[in-house]
């Protein structure tokens, strides 16, 4: 790319570039011959180049280490949290907070200790503001999200726990889907600064496995939620050419084997003691499925990302550093 474009302005052009396809594709151009990009590609936010060539994917791992630790160590594998969040950027972090039926050691939502290391370091780093969300389907918002132990560790980090509104799911055109060209998604989310995305790593009785990717479900309309369960994996990946993380972290301090995606049974849970870090999210799920004796091949939706170009799968073109702990 011949510039480099912040997270919102990236957005912004995207869905205007959408618009302007239709009104010029009688003259024979499209939205891709518009941008300043590499054919096929989608452009990626300048926080996600701003690491390309030092670290793709770090890997911290250690038997019985705090979590908050695992999830620093990596953060700094990758260069800080510095090269994500400036000074007064307004951040959204989006953890998996599905259910409120279970506390986190169930592995069904992301561990609190890591989503609270990651607000406070973006409080530190200088953000204007740090929101933290997810639309639960089981339970209140408020419900899970004290059930899960985040909203405290939220608390203490400097914060806050932000209660999604339906009235700001706003019908939104995915120009380069395959599948589906529009879906309604959390404005703010795509409008923030900096997204984190935050998955917990496990079962998912549809898709597989939740990973990075399978968690940007949690953003658009709960109402037609189940309308995406339809060539599942496809969707998924057109609505990651719009939903663009700027970081993703991997929770795999625990991780749910079977019954997913709520679990319930302490049996299914398998203490790993890792935490993923980088700035592709395509990268990170790809590395994530071998914990589960895995390939990213076997998903779905890691494999139709990667093809759409919104990220690598391959683990031996990429370059893992592993941090013991």
């Amino acid at each position: 790319m011949s510039e480099m474009w912040s997270r919102r302005e990236f957005v912004r052009r995207l869905l205007a570039l959408s618009v302007a396809g239709v009104a010029l594709s009688a003259g024979g151009c499209s939205p891709s011959q518009l941008a300043t990009r590499e054919a096929g590609k989608t452009p990626v936010p300048e926080q996600s180049a701003a690491v390309t060539g030092v670290v793709d994917v770090a890997v911290a791992h250690g038997p019985d280490a705090d979590p908050a630790e695992l999830t620093r160590r990596a953060i700094a594998a990758l260069g800080g949290i510095e090269k994500f969040v400036k000074k007064g950027d307004d951040v959204i972090v989006k953890p998996n907070i599905c259910t409120a039926a279970h506390t986190y050691e169930y592995a069904a939502t992301t561990n609190p200790e890591v989503v609270g290391a990651i607000v406070a370091l973006c409080v530190a780093a200088g953000a204007k503001r740090v929101r933290v969300m997810d639309a639960p389907f089981s339970g209140t918002p408020q419900q899970a999200y004290e059930r899960s132990g985040i909203a405290k560790a939220v608390g203490e980090a400097g914060g806050v726990m932000e209660v999604m509104s339906p009235v700001k799911y706003k019908d939104t055109p995915i120009p380069e889907g395959k599948d589906i060209k529009s879906w309604p998604i959390y404005q703010e989310i795509l409008e923030a600064d900096v997204l984190i995305d935050v998955p917990i790593a496990k079962h998912h009785s549809l898709a597989r496995l939740t990973l990075a990717i399978k968690n940007l479900m949690g953003v658009i309309n709960p109402r037609g939620r189940s309308r995406l369960h339809r060539n599942l994996h496809q969707r998924l990946a057109d609505l990651a050419t719009v939903i663009r993380p700027t970081l993703t972290i991997v929770d795999a301090v625990r991780i749910l084997t079977a019954h997913g995606p709520t679990g319930g049974n302490l049996d299914d849970v398998k203490k790993m003691d890792t935490v993923i870090a980088s700035a592709d999210m395509v990268a990170a799920d790809a590395y994530a499925t071998t914990l589960f004796d895995k390939q990213p091949s076997d998903i779905g939706y890691i494999v139709k990302a990667a093809e759409m170009g919104l990220g690598r799968m391959d683990l031996d073109a990429l370059r893992i550093e592993r941090i013991a702990l």
